[in-house]
């Protein structure tokens, strides 16, 4: 069967629309069909004015649509000719499941394309004024999932503490068990760390302290309820950097204003 359709697996970025690509917002405008992610913002889906939109969400308490059902929907459009986009946060291949997609839509033989976009695991940190590498304090970083413990436990016995900054995705309502983690393979309990939530968006906040206080950080005040925005983990020493993004940030506020 010749498919006359196409599929666009397309980073949304962090959340701010200025951060698309150039070839996402070009995707978006010529979209027929539109499948994106509960986290993507309502000025990004407006960018495909053309498109039958769907949300196919997976966020806590909002209607849950299976992975399955996501690729029978990409592959059924480009089947009937439509050129379709599959809009997700951050990048596609950074635990996004755009692998499983593409591995889905070659299996089809339905021709795709993928257009990477800014992750959160480089861009919220980047965003508060945290580098995920700064000489003299961490020459690298690794990016874990904090959905389940089966995903980070592995990886954070196998990371030497202190030696490298350490990203979690996903990980907000599990932040005291990561944190016990840690410290039980011998992370210092004053080790900076770093919560991020709602990179780039206009009611992002950060919040700053110790690894050993990770778990009690208060995620509620002010209107900001733990596990209802999307939240970026920073453990290491360029945690502590965090002092410059507060000047970065009051600097550009007037920027183009």
């Amino acid at each position: 069967m010749t498919v006359s359709g196409f599929v666009s697996l397309v980073g949304a970025g962090p959340g701010d629309p200025e951060l698309l690509t150039v070839k996402a917002v070009r995707r978006l405008e010529a979209a027929d069909l539109l499948l994106y992610d509960g986290l993507v913002r309502p000025e990004v889906v407006a960018l495909a004015p053309r498109a039958q939109r769907f949300c196919v969400s997976k966020r806590p308490g909002q209607r849950v649509a299976t992975q399955e059902s996501i690729q029978r929907l990409m592959i059924r459009g480009a089947q009937r000719g439509k050129r379709v986009v599959r809009l997700k946060s951050g990048d596609p291949f950074v635990l996004g499941r755009g692998g499983e997609e593409a591995l889905a839509l070659a299996g089809a033989g339905v021709p795709f394309e993928v257009i990477p976009g800014v992750t959160a695991a480089v861009s919220a940190p980047a965003l508060a004024g945290i580098p995920v590498t700064h000489r003299g304090l961490a020459s690298g970083f690794t990016v874990v999932s904090g959905h389940l413990p089966e995903a980070y436990e592995p990886i954070i016995s196998a990371v030497s503490p202190g030696s490298m900054t350490i990203i979690v995705l996903m990980g907000l309502r599990r932040r005291a068990a990561i944190a016990r983690s840690l410290l039980a393979r011998g992370w210092r309990a004053g080790t900076p760390a770093a919560i991020v939530l709602s990179a780039s968006n206009p009611d992002m906040r950060v919040w700053t302290g110790r690894l050993d206080a990770l778990g009690d950080a208060l995620l509620e005040d002010g209107g900001w309820p733990a596990g209802s925005a999307p939240g970026t983990i920073v453990v290491g020493e360029v945690a502590r950097l965090q002092a410059y993004g507060e000047i970065l940030h009051h600097k550009s506020a007037g920027v183009g204003a």
